[in-house]
């Protein structure tokens, strides 16, 4: 496990439950105690970013709300609200250090769209070069008005911090909410320590949350920890209402759960594909297909397609599901759902002489292919 002094960026996920009491109210004193570990690591050359919860919550308080609102125009109302007063609070606690801090607001579109998600990277990249450390948050107030479309949001910032921590190579992903950690709630009820891989046995230890100022709950923080140790970053699960909690996990002397990166990371572009994007359809293969791109790192032939579902466009990313009907890869299709499902079972030589125009035959090509 790399120690602090050999760490080069870190993202740190604050959940609602440590920063904003039941009632409402900002702790402060939690607060400050972060901002002083997040400090202490800048000072040994550990480049920060912050995600935080909390804007929907300090809204809450301010209209003097006990349930977290269900109807679209009021939880808009809550988050325009509470993100002014939650970057006063970060501001606040991180000018005690000398430190500056810059607010940055994501929609799923902006990670979606290769443009975009490029344009985010750079600009990460340009706060960081300038000392400051990144607080990022989604944007609840324009995704909610513009993307009613669950799908299309990120859901909870669980998700939303592993891809900036895949989005900007960081090597650790600190998850801090009220859970001290992952609990086998169905053998020894004790923190486990140590998570190698995420296995059916394991998700199966994962809850739901029942705050009313939250969401999500430890489903989405091994959610997370999939597509983070995916980008080779390791994960911790703990609690940040302990005093010092990010030192001391760094340190081996925290309570928490760490999920092992694994040992080879998805490049740039091919965890863009698996984990930035919502596909618009599923391609099906044989059975003969499967092991090809498994394990022989294979473009997607014709020959190998029995079918499509749903309707997709020439350059979409779309799913690619066994005969089991198991999505085992994502990529982006080189041609329409219409031609597609034409196109099943055909050899390649058949396929370049029914679209002349063509020099390749691959549907999905290896390059523009990730194995899920």
């Amino acid at each position: 496990m790399l120690a602090a002094d050999r760490l080069k960026r870190i993202v740190v996920k604050l959940g609602t439950g440590v920063l904003i009491s039941p009632s409402g109210r900002i702790d402060t004193a939690g607060i400050a105690d972060v901002c002083g570990q997040l400090a202490a690591l800048r000072l040994r050359k550990v480049e920060v970013i912050v995600v935080s919860s909390g804007a929907v919550g300090l809204g809450m308080g301010a209209l003097g709300l006990s349930k977290r609102p269900r109807e679209l125009a009021r939880k808009q109302a809550c988050a325009a609200i509470g993100q002014s007063l939650l970057m006063q609070t970060w501001q606040a606690g991180f000018a005690a250090h000398g430190v500056k801090v810059a607010q940055v607001l994501l929609t799923y579109e902006d990670i979606r769209l290769r443009r975009r998600y490029l344009s985010v990277k750079a600009t990460l990249a340009e706060l960081i070069g300038y000392g400051t450390i990144p607080i990022i948050n989604e944007n609840d107030t324009v995704s909610a008005a513009e993307i009613e479309d669950e799908d299309r949001k990120f859901g909870d910032n669980d998700t939303l911090s592993a891809m900036v921590a895949s989005l900007v190579g960081a090597e650790r992903l600190f998850i801090l909410s009220t859970a001290p950690g992952l609990i086998d709630f169905r053998g020894t009820g004790r923190v486990v320590p140590v998570v190698e891989k995420i296995t059916p046995e394991i998700e199966a230890m994962a809850g739901g949350t029942t705050s009313e100022t939250a969401v999500g709950g430890m489903v989405s923080k091994i959610k997370a920890a999939r597509i983070a140790t995916r980008a080779g970053c390791g994960v911790f699960i703990a609690s940040g209402a302990e005093p010092g909690i990010v030192t001391r996990l760094l340190a081996g002397t925290g309570t928490g759960t760490f999920f092992v990166p694994s040992g080879l990371p998805l490049e740039a572009k091919k965890r863009w594909l698996a984990y930035f994007q919502r596909p618009t359809g599923t391609i099906r293969i044989n059975a003969h297909a499967v092991p090809v791109l498994r394990e022989q790192g294979r473009s997607l032939l014709a020959v190998g397609v029995t079918g499509v579902d749903g309707e997709f466009s020439a350059g979409d990313v779309i799913n690619i599901a066994g005969p089991d009907g198991v999505v085992i890869a994502r990529g982006t299709s080189s041609f329409s759902s219409a031609e597609t499902a034409c196109l099943a079972g055909m050899k390649s030589d058949a396929v370049l002489a029914r679209h002349p125009g063509r020099k390749r035959p691959e549907v999905v090509h290896r390059d523009d292919l990730a194995l899920l």
